[in-house]
């Protein structure tokens, strides 16, 4: 028999996530954002849910291909754009959509030989200080481009850095309204933050009408998965998220502590009363975080309990003395919830757990281990 533990992702999920992230962004278009082997999750597996999205968006060659495989003939887009000249020979070839943040790629370009013109997306960094040019080099760039016969269409583009906090994306919106003024194509800007907290008709709200339609196309990410994307001010729930992964196990033992007695490594917890204790097979080498410390979040027959002491690499405790008081009598087997969904409904957003670790809910998503069966379920 191979080893209870097992993570789920559920089709279902992903479809009403990309619902709710287009009920949030009606007129816009949507790129369901799946780098990084769609957050973890696989892109196979997630691509039956997420194919009523306008377009893919990726990173590498190698996951375009992948989605191509699929069957997909809509739009790819690479967020971070071609790396070499010989990439664009794949991009011609795949028909993909890439994004233009240096004047290295804009040579590239220049120096491609293509029949085919190609769809680009000009990002400006207006603000995040990663990619893109500056405001006051970005109509040039753009002036560069629209002289290149093999560049079709021009679109704008750029990436919030506080979409999800206080700060807000007023400033980086007023920054990329003055140097697109009057530019022709359409515009990209929002992230899964900003879509659900920041609705495109907060645009007139800060003096910005021209902007009202600025997300012609949003790129939602890790709440097409189920997470929330401010946490902990808003919660998976409080946006109508579902989640798409659920990483569950079994009780494989039970032990009985006396008061005083510790568990696990380091004994990092002790008992201050007599209590019942269950070891779940699941551990650090499954990607559930080691730096989860006593009272992380777990369900255990779709009640609530806690962890106790340190993560190990296979194994991990959890308090009983909640089920027990409950009338419930859990045992060798009895089903683990880590997050995600029980077999009875009960839900464990994946960002409780990660605040736990001291990380984001994306981090657990993308670290699940090798080791662990995946499993697609409707």
């Amino acid at each position: 028999m191979p080893r209870p533990i097992t993570a789920t992702v559920h089709t279902d999920a992903l479809r009403a996530n990309m619902a709710r992230l287009r009920a949030a962004a009606p007129d816009a278009r949507v790129w369901a954002v799946v780098k990084a082997n769609a957050y973890g999750h696989g892109i196979e597996r997630v691509f039956d849910g997420l194919r009523g999205a306008d377009g893919f968006a990726l990173l590498d060659l190698e996951e375009a291909q992948r989605v191509r495989a699929l069957g997909w003939r809509g739009p790819i887009l690479l967020l971070e754009g071609v790396f070499e000249q010989r990439d664009l020979e794949l991009c011609s070839r795949l028909d993909l959509w890439h994004v233009v943040h240096c004047g290295e790629q804009i040579d590239m370009l220049a120096a491609h030989k293509t029949k085919l013109a190609h769809r680009v997306f000009l990002k400006m960094n207006s603000g995040m200080n990663r990619l893109g040019f500056p405001p006051g080099r970005y109509r040039a760039a753009w002036s560069r481009l629209n002289a290149l016969p093999q560049v079709d269409e021009i679109s704008l583009m750029t990436h919030f850095s506080d979409a999800d906090g206080p700060l807000g994306i007023a400033a980086q919106m007023a920054v990329f309204a003055a140097a697109t003024r009057d530019l022709p194509g359409e515009r990209s800007l929002s992230n899964s933050a900003a879509s659900l907290r920041h609705p495109t008709s907060a645009a007139a709200a800060h003096g910005h009408a021209e902007l009202q339609s600025a997300s012609d196309w949003v790129r939602p990410g890790v709440a097409l998965y189920g997470s929330a994307p401010d946490f902990p001010e808003g919660s998976a729930s409080d946006w109508g998220l579902a989640p798409a992964m659920t990483l569950a196990s079994k009780i494989i033992a039970t032990q009985e502590l006396l008061a005083g007695q510790s568990v696990g490594y380091g004994s990092a917890f002790t008992a201050t009363a007599p209590m019942r204790i269950g070891i779940v097979a699941c551990g650090y080498a499954d990607g559930y975080p080691r730096l989860c410390p006593t009272g992380t979040p777990v369900l255990v027959q779709g009640l609530r309990t806690r962890t106790l002491g340190r993560v190990s690499m296979d194994m991990l405790s959890v308090d009983l003395e909640p089920l027990l008081a409950a009338g419930q009598q859990p045992a060798l087997g009895s089903e683990v919830t880590l997050w995600g969904r029980a077999s009875g409904g009960a839900l464990l957003d994946i960002d409780e757990v990660a605040s736990s670790a001291g990380t984001l809910g994306y981090e657990l998503m993308c670290a699940l281990a090798q080791r662990v069966p995946v499993l697609a379920a409707d």
